[in-house]
């Protein structure tokens, strides 16, 4: 099967943020030969795929949410917004692909259909939907940590006649809502953009709301080409910073919540609030997603919050969160709350009002039909693990990750998976993944990986593998820091309670300068944790 294989030191499955800084530090700083693979059009990744109206990055980003290994890089791209749009991090990863020449080596529109370790050998060997086969020494995933949609199994759901998009799998062409009646399912940080977008256009919008959400203000702007001067000229210590601080450069103020009195701490929260993005969430108090007291305190502010903007008492009522602020994904939105004003907007919570069946032009819910001409699926995603398992690489004895992740996502600093030699994840489970700025992460990931390699290679070694010792301690690890925090009271993705079946566990390492410390400690020392095999004679001789 492999006799006409081209062979590569290494493959690299996807091309968005951590595929294409892969390809660039291990062929342009390590000289290695690679191939990239990816089966979408062009570079980006998720960004190739999210083209929903309003789809911004999900955080104060510019230019933090950009690679920051290189100063010309920094130079030489032109921010436009605080919160940048989906549309500018597409450009910029285009720039960055042609800046560094790396499309020659990426393969677009190619599907791996099976990717399998040869235990003889010591390769990977994969093959395409086009029937190409290709091995290589090492196997680097980066396939994204939102990427396979999540589609509900409503009844009747594929007999909606009408046009119907998932936000995640978004049409490349302009979509016009003008003087249609759409639904909207779902209100996590797709349907929070998308909605007001819709609104604009649309002739009626009904939000169907499987869960109400915390979403704080953006207070996105535009951002001058004096603020990008500054960023620049104190790049190098920004960038120690954001290693520093879990992925942003923010300061955050360790006042105690204790110290100050109710009155206080409310008018610290009202000036966070006017501040926007993320600062209520990291900048208030210590210990707001730890401190049960202090979160409900934050959370009960948030509500009113949502209360003075809905004019409507029964909407307003209805978009009242009742878990642990921050415990899902906190989003910032662009008049998200404000679009209940509009005449246009109707809210059917699913809590109280569960979708019973979908007929070809309508929604029927448990009191009453909502007919609708599109349907707009912001239903999320099999977030971090399921992309890995949509890939199902095969290991030592052709196991099948689907077997080995059966029960748990079990792996060893969320890169490696024990049984599955010479492979590594990029923004695996048990990675800090979206608790960290994802570009940084990815570089540091890919040094750490690269370490690996080439530690391998100058010991003239075949293979490296993760214990299942090293598993069970990382994984016990895992869940102390988690279970130190409210996140695992709270049913959300992070925890897999999005997707029917799926084991509940959390998904990342809330501690992200320390993880990227432990990578560093664990190469320093001789990769505790790991084995490695000699080459094996059937590969020299």
């Amino acid at each position: 099967m492999t006799g006409n294989a081209k062979q590569y030191d290494a493959i690299i499955i996807g091309s968005g943020f951590g595929g294409l800084y892969a390809l660039y530090h291990l062929r342009d700083k390590m000289g290695l030969n690679v191939r990239a693979f990816d089966g979408a059009g062009g570079v980006g990744g998720t960004w190739w795929y999210n083209r929903y109206p309003g789809a911004r990055v999900d955080a104060p980003s510019s230019p933090f949410y950009a690679y920051t290994f290189s100063q010309e890089l920094v130079d030489d791209w032109e921010w436009k917004e605080t919160q940048t749009v989906g549309p500018d991090v597409l450009a910029y990863l285009e720039h960055f692909a042609d800046r560094f020449d790396l499309l020659k080596d990426i393969q677009f529109e190619t599907w791996i259909t099976d990717a399998r370790y040869d235990e003889a050998a010591q390769r990977w060997t994969i093959e395409t939907d086009a029937g190409e086969t290709a091995t290589a020494q090492f196997l680097i995933c980066a396939v994204g940590a939102l990427f396979v949609a999540n589609k509900p199994d409503y009844p009747g759901i594929d007999d909606f006649a009408g046009v119907s998009f998932h936000t995640g799998r978004w049409p490349h062409e302009k979509v016009s809502f003008a003087g249609k009646r759409v639904g909207v399912i779902g209100t996590g940080s797709s349907g929070i953009q998308s909605i007001p977008e819709i609104a604009k256009g649309a002739a009626h919008v009904t939000v169907f709301q499987r869960t109400p959400q915390y979403a704080l203000p953006a207070r996105n702007r535009p951002i001058s080409k004096e603020e990008l001067s500054r960023y620049r000229e104190d790049w190098d210590d920004l960038r120690m910073s954001m290693r520093r601080r879990g992925g942003w450069p923010f300061k955050t103020n360790r006042r105690r919540a204790s110290d100050y009195a109710p009155e206080q701490r409310q008018a610290v929260y009202e000036e966070l609030w006017e501040e926007g993005g993320i600062h209520l969430s990291i900048n208030s108090y210590v210990g707001v997603m730890s401190d049960k007291e202090l979160n409900d305190e934050v959370s009960e502010f948030v509500r009113g919050k949502i209360r003075e903007i809905v004019r409507d008492p029964e909407t307003a009522r209805k978009l009242m969160p009742d878990y642990h602020f921050g415990t899902k994904r906190l989003i910032l939105d662009n008049g998200y709350f404000e679009t209940y004003n509009r005449d246009n907007v109707s809210l059917v919570d699913l809590r109280e009002d569960p979708i019973e069946k979908f007929t070809h032009a309508s929604v029927c819910t448990k009191h009453g039909e909502h007919p609708i001409d599109m349907l707009v699926l912001a239903t999320g995603f099999d977030a971090v693990s399921g992309s890995m398992l949509n890939l199902n690489p095969k290991g030592r004895g052709g196991v099948s990750l689907k077997e080995k992740w059966e029960r748990r996502f079990d792996n060893y600093l969320g890169a490696t998976i024990a049984g599955f030699p010479n492979m590594f994840m990029i923004h695996g489970p048990g990675a800090p993944g979206v608790f960290f700025a994802m570009p940084l992460g990815g570089e540091l990931t890919t040094a750490f990986i690269g370490d690996c390699i080439k530690h391998i290679h100058d010991k003239n070694l075949g293979a490296v593998e993760a214990t299942i010792d090293a598993e069970t301690s990382w994984d016990r690890e895992i869940n102390e820091i988690a279970n130190r925090t409210l996140y695992p009271r709270t049913n959300s993705w992070y925890m897999g309670a999005n997707i029917p079946g799926k084991p509940r566990q959390f998904l990342g390492h809330l501690r992200g300068s320390h993880y990227f410390d432990r990578l560093s400690e664990v190469a320093a020392g001789g990769y505790e944790g790991f084995v490695f095999e000699p080459v094996r004679e059937e590969v020299t001789s």
